[in-house]
């Protein structure tokens, strides 16, 4: 890693010097600071010839632009989270990079994305139990700060001097092309609906039978999602999404997982599942939802919404425990805005004592928020009442930088773009109490928030 050579020359003797320390195949990790551009803007503009993108936009805070692959794992199995983490520290520990300061914004990064079951029903089909890249390109924003970073596998013609030249002619391009400072959008005519499958029968039945489920005792909570397959009347690229996403919903983490050309994962999560900055984590208990323009007491006041965050917020905070931790919460919940709608959100800190990110993680996900109590009961019964595959819904999303420092948001709010296919999904917690007809307007309430901060018209003849 090279901190902010004034020109090629001191670039390209840092590289040299970098590169030497490393064994044969390694890989070289080299950075330049830049004017401020804006990652969702500069996405297009980076190289990647593999198809692989990824967007983290935090804006005002973090925000990161990643493309190609340098290295990169895909699995499926109970030990999906140990091993991503042993593929993590390996490959961000044995990049060439100097001793030195480095801005926490500049750092190397593995992005993650789990799916929320170890592994697909059927083998063979639906997501994998984990993707983890160590990224080509990656492209770094906080405030007015900007980074840029290639990382290559040395070997043939890939050289330090390549790796330099590259580099340095990447940048002075991107500083040619991009408007420094200007905010993300990605302008286009917008589309329509064509045609979007019905949800509501199949879903009341299952709603039903899992109602039985909690009422008399089987579970205490069980969040039963719901898929809905959109036909748009014209192409859409998945950053023209993201921009509307941006301005629809500021206050929650926008991302984008595109495997290649033909698929992306694309939402804008309100939750956290953990936050990890210097030896100091952050989880949230996230539950209990309600429309903008309702009385703010009705949620605050429900006895059904209360108690279901309370079940999600006590459980973080016994597994925290259970981790080693000593975690800490406030009493009551607060309201947490999120675009169209308002949550019940109680912040859950505590301290590290050493625990790596992931095993964190896997004893966290999934939380009661979009499973249920107890957690493997509920989960079982979610491959039998739900009618296809999570995938990625609901799942993990992030990464973990050279420090230790991570972060994953649940990826809720969240669908798939496969050409003019969209799929989206969203859930409802049930607990004792619930009403089957109040579940389902959230549910609907959920997709037609959803298709609105994506700029598309509500599909409501299809619900």
């Amino acid at each position: 890693m090279v901190q902010a050579p004034a020109s090629f020359t001191a670039l390209l003797t840092a590289a040299t010097a970098a590169s030497r320390r490393l064994e044969e195949e390694g890989v070289l990790s080299l950075g330049l600071p830049m004017p401020g551009l804006d990652p969702l803007a500069a996405l297009p503009l980076l190289g990647g010839d593999d198809g692989f993108r990824f967007l983290w936009d935090g804006a005002p805070g973090l925000s990161i632009a990643a493309a190609g692959v340098c290295n990169g794992l895909e699995l499926s199995g109970p030990r999906r989270f140990e091993l991503a983490q042993r593929f993590s520290s390996l490959s961000l520990s044995r990049l060439a990079r100097e001793p030195g300061p480095c801005p926490p914004l500049a750092r190397p990064r593995v992005l993650l994305a789990f799916a929320f079951f170890e592994s697909p029903l059927h083998p063979g089909t639906g997501a994998a139990g984990v993707k983890a890249v160590l990224p080509s390109w990656q492209l770094s924003r906080q405030g007015r700060h900007c980074w840029l970073r290639l990382q290559r596998c040395l070997g043939g013609d890939v050289t330090a001097r390549s790796v330099a030249e590259e580099l340095w002619e990447t940048r002075r391009q991107l500083e040619a092309v991009a408007l420094p400072g200007q905010p993300g959008a990605v302008r286009r005519e917008p589309v329509g609906i064509a045609h979007g499958s019905s949800w509501h029968a199949g879903y009341r039945s299952a709603l039903d039978r899992a109602l039985e489920l909690v009422e008399r005792g089987d579970l205490q909570k069980l969040v039963l999602a719901v898929r809905q397959q959109l036909l748009l009347d014209g192409p859409l690229d998945p950053l023209t999404l993201l921009s509307h996403l941006r301005h629809s919903q500021p206050g929650s983490c926008r991302f984008l997982w595109q495997q290649s050309q033909g698929e992306a994962l694309l939402g804008a999560s309100p939750e956290r599942l953990l936050t990890l900055r210097q030896g100091q984590l952050r989880s949230d208990a996230l539950a209990g939802t309600a429309s903008l323009g309702a009385p703010a007491d009705d949620l605050l006041h429900s006895l059904k919404d209360r108690h279901e965050h309370e079940l999600v917020a006590e459980t973080i905070t016994a597994v925290l425990k259970k981790a080693g931790l000593e975690p800490r919460r406030p009493r009551r919940p607060r309201l947490a805005r999120h675009g169209s709608l308002v949550h019940l959100h109680t912040p859950i800190t505590a301290s590290l004592r050493g625990q790596a990110p992931l095993s964190l993680a896997e004893a966290l996900h999934p939380t009661p928020a979009v499973a249920g109590l107890p957690r493997r009961e509920a989960m079982a019964w979610l491959r039998s009442l739900e009618p296809f595959e999570r995938g990625h819904y609901a799942a993990p999303i992030g990464w973990i930088d050279t420090e230790g420092d991570a972060d994953l948001r649940v990826a809720i709010r969240s669908g798939i773009l496969r050409g003019r296919q969209l799929e989206l999904t969203a859930g409802a917690g049930l607990v004792r109490g619930s009403h089957p007809e109040r579940e389902l307007q959230e549910v609907a309430l959920k997709l037609g928030v959803l298709q609105q901060q994506l700029n598309l018209p509500v599909a409501a003849a299809f619900s």
